[in-house]
């Protein structure tokens, strides 16, 4: 028997990076998924965002481990075309255990010279978005009477700061008093509310051409493989010797965070970082 078998698991940013891979870890392991993703560009996101077909892979994936999933282009942002979207698809799979608020921006900036916009974009998806994720979702978790897991895709920069992401870090701090709020709030429906605090994963995010020159202002054109070199910055980054996670790794500790084995932990935020935070 999987670890979440007979569960039903809602992903936010589900098309593809981490959210594709935790629909299918979850999958895996015996959930259905509701994956929801935005499907669209933000002008100010400094990588490429995810398309319906790359949603429809997402399902693909999940159907091909015979498990059900119910597909949605909804904008976290758009709390009442969520709440809609939410509502059809847990009526459809019929309950609602697990939650993984997921979806979220980045771009690079120096603080007092980041565009408006900029800095809209990335709290309203990456903070309210998060809020308002969590305000349509966990009351079905309630209505259930079984309890449930809600875990907050957080970073390392929720818990410290690097230049030229502020309006990032800021969001990524507030993610963590929101979902500290929530354990406090939840627990008496043996609702747990944790977050995950990865450094550098391998999705789009972080590979791509801007990234790599904050990384590595040396380099003209800088590519993976400059990255992967042992002594690139992102390798330094790190006490383990590895230029970033792979996104299973963060699937592994949300499988671990939403199963029965951590039903006695809440309102933590767990560090999957390769060592990032000792260093800082």
């Amino acid at each position: 028997m999987g670890r979440v078998e007979k569960k039903v698991a809602l992903i936010t940013g589900a098309a593809r990076g981490q959210g594709r891979s935790h629909a299918v870890r979850l999958a895996e392991e015996g959930a259905d998924i509701i994956a929801i993703d935005i499907c669209a560009q933000i002008e100010s996101a400094n990588h490429t965002m995810s398309t319906e077909e790359d949603l429809r892979q997402t399902e693909l994936e999940v159907e091909k481990l015979d498990r059900r999933i119910v597909t949605i282009k909804a904008d976290v942002r758009n709390r009442d075309a969520l709440n809609r979207a939410v509502n059809e698809a847990v009526d459809e799979l019929g309950r609602l255990d697990i939650v993984s608020i997921n979806a979220g921006i980045a771009s690079i900036h120096p603080t007092l010279a980041m565009p408006e916009q900029s800095w809209h974009d990335v709290i309203d998806i990456n903070l309210t978005g998060a809020y308002n994720t969590a305000a349509v979702t966990i009351p079905h978790i309630i209505a259930g009477g079984r309890g449930g897991s809600v875990v907050f895709t957080s970073s390392a920069l929720g818990v410290t700061a690097v230049q030229n992401l502020a309006h990032y870090a800021a969001a990524k701090h507030g993610m963590l008093g929101l979902m500290k709020t929530l354990a406090l709030e939840l627990g008496q429906h043996l609702i747990r509310v944790n977050a995950i605090l990865p450094t550098n994963v391998d999705t789009e995010m972080i590979q791509n051409e801007t990234v790599r020159k904050l990384f590595m202002p040396h380099l003209d054109k800088p590519t993976r493989a400059d990255a992967e070199k042992p002594d690139s910055s992102y390798v330094a980054a790190n006490i383990l010797p590895i230029p970033w996670v792979s996104p299973v790794d963060i699937s592994n500790a949300l499988l671990f965070l939403a199963s029965d084995e951590a039903r006695y932990i809440t309102g933590i935020s767990l560090p999957v970082d390769a060592g990032f935070l000792l260093k800082k």
